[in-house]
């Protein structure tokens, strides 16, 4: 399965493409960050982020998106612009039928790290050492896409199994 993860975000849209299954090595196939000026109207800065999140979907060719799930932080201005971003990504997956999810900023450091309250550095040094890279990916926005992917090779697939089991087991027009 291969995965792009997206950390959404205006001026710096970190995305991580890894390939992999669960339970064998993991590979990295691409790494990097789609920018935008803060000086830009915030219409450019969005069809900047689509442009780019659109290149690479067309040469990465993921089976799925995972994107990080914005959460309420206490700047609202940084929540909106990451939001708008997130809402671009999920766009451009779903324009092309690729399966989208998104995981919480811990559910991914629980993933990678094995504490959901991990930071920054905790995280890089995990993503570099599961897909065995010389460096940590820099800057960390890049190094988040890549932990939201391998979250989503390791948790989005069993996740998607078992809603599927139970679409299938729920009798239509009943309640599960």
């Amino acid at each position: 399965m291969r995965v792009l993860g997206v950390d959404p975000g205006l001026t710096r849209c970190g995305l991580g493409a890894v390939e992999g299954r669960p339970g064998a090595p993991l590979t990295m196939v691409a790494v990097g960050v789609v920018r935008t000026g803060s000086d830009e109207e915030l219409g450019a800065r969005l069809v900047g982020i689509e442009a780019g999140i659109e290149q690479w979907l067309d040469d990465v060719r993921p089976d799925a998106v995972a994107v990080e799930r914005v959460f309420s932080q206490h700047n609202v201005r940084t929540v909106m612009g990451t939001a708008q971003a997130a809402g671009i990504a999920v766009l451009c997956a779903a324009r092309r039928g690729l399966p989208v999810a998104l995981h919480t900023p811990s559910e991914v450091k629980a993933a990678v790290t094995g504490s959901g309250t991990a930071d920054k550095k905790q995280i890089g040094a995990m993503v570099t050492r599961l897909l065995r890279l010389p460096e940590m990916p820099k800057p960390a926005d890049a190094a988040d896409a890549l932990a939201l992917a391998i979250c989503h090779v390791w948790r989005g697939g069993a996740q998607s199994r078992l809603a599927a089991a139970l679409a299938r087991a729920t009798p239509k027009g009943s309640r599960a």
